[in-house]
């Protein structure tokens, strides 16, 4: 792939200089051919070293390739180094004794915390509350959007009146920021004033208002719903994309073996659709361990209660609302192990069948 990527950019200088040699610069002599017909140095081993692409190349990627080397992977390596001290405070830390600690601590609370609930106790352990949530949040949000985006895009695709501008008001909340829409859903949530109990209240069912932000019953219920109004637009996107790829012969095949049009999408549409599920699903996973901007909005702060807590949230206020930098450094590793397990089975995907 590195090789790959050295001959674009050196295709790249090339053509930046009108495909041309630089001035001062004789042209080099063809290669020798063989007895065979071939030329002696095909492979370009034999080329001088400052000849080579990805020699040539490296004005256009080493830079870039040195700046996410170190504030990316650097600063990655580098919080999984503070994970395994015992920093906390405003003092230095201490390297001379590096072990997982932290990370045997958290998930001994999400033990003990799964136990208790077993035991039917209504548990307050931190830990445990987030790390369920989290997957809770995950799971729901992803098969929500997911669904919503798939009917918004059959709809669509069915040839409705105004497409285009439809399909701009869907994907319009994908432009927002996560700030920007807690903000918006926060006054939409309020009890009183809010718009959503306002509007119920209009239409004759005041009885079904409630503190959709203050009961836990509600609390994280209200954040999914809030999450898959804005991501639903680009499952649409990404689904309609993959309609429109499907062959208008499947189709007209359906109809002829006599499938209804429910049974034509449940077995020759969908199972087309696999390769559009697993990339919005894997964007949409990747987002909801986002989400502590949205939450921290959304709640006015890193205390939305155990109903609503996720590991984000108690990354952050481990770290620092109690200046434990170890233990939030710990979690902040878990959640990025998280990512990578739902990233990682998808790019090896791509790569085998060799899309990337």
């Amino acid at each position: 792939m590195l090789r790959r990527i050295a001959s674009a950019f050196a295709d790249l200088g090339s053509r930046f200089h009108g495909g041309e040699e630089a001035p001062g610069t004789e042209e080099e002599p063809s290669d020798p051919v063989t007895d065979g017909g071939t030329p002696a140095a095909a492979s370009g081993s034999k080329r001088p070293l400052r000849h080579r692409d990805w020699v040539r190349a490296l004005p256009f990627w080493l830079p870039p390739f040195l700046l996410v080397l170190l504030f990316v992977y650097g600063a990655i390596s580098w919080n999984f180094v503070i994970s395994l001290t015992g920093w906390e405070g405003l003092g230095e830390p201490s390297y001379s004794q590096l072990d997982f600690d932290m990370y045997v601590q958290f998930f001994e609370q999400v033990y003990d915390g799964a136990v208790e609930r077993l035991n039917g106790g209504d548990t307050q352990i931190a830990e445990y509350n987030a790390f369920v949530n989290t997957f809770k949040l995950l799971i729901v949000f992803t098969v929500v959007s997911l669904g919503v985006g798939l009917g918004l895009a059959v709809l669509i695709d069915r040839g409705i009146r105004l497409e285009n501008t439809f399909r701009t008001i869907y994907l319009l909340p994908m432009a927002l920021s996560f700030v920007v829409t807690a903000i918006l859903w926060r006054w939409m949530y309020r009890f009183d004033g809010g718009v959503i109990n306002e509007l119920l209240t209009a239409v004759g069912l005041g009885a079904f208002t409630q503190n959709w932000l203050g009961d836990p019953q509600f609390k994280l219920y209200a954040v999914i719903f809030a999450l898959t109004w804005q991501f639903s637009g680009y499952c649409m996107i990404v689904y309609l994309a993959g309609l429109r790829a499907i062959p208008d012969d499947h189709y007209e095949a359906a109809r002829v073996d006599g499938a209804s049009t429910l049974r034509m999408y449940w077995r020759v549409i969908l199972p087309q659709l696999r390769a559009s599920t697993t990339s919005a699903a894997v964007v949409l996973m990747v987002f909801g361990l986002k989400a502590f901007d949205f939450i921290f909005v959304i709640f006015g702060g890193a205390t939305p209660g155990p109903s609503a807590d996720i590991m984000p949230i108690l990354m952050y206020r481990e770290a620092f609302g109690r200046t434990n930098w170890a233990y939030g450094s710990a979690v902040a590793t878990i959640l990025f192990l998280m990512a990578l397990g739902i990233i990682a089975p998808y790019l090896y995907t791509q790569y085998k069948r060799g899309d990337l």
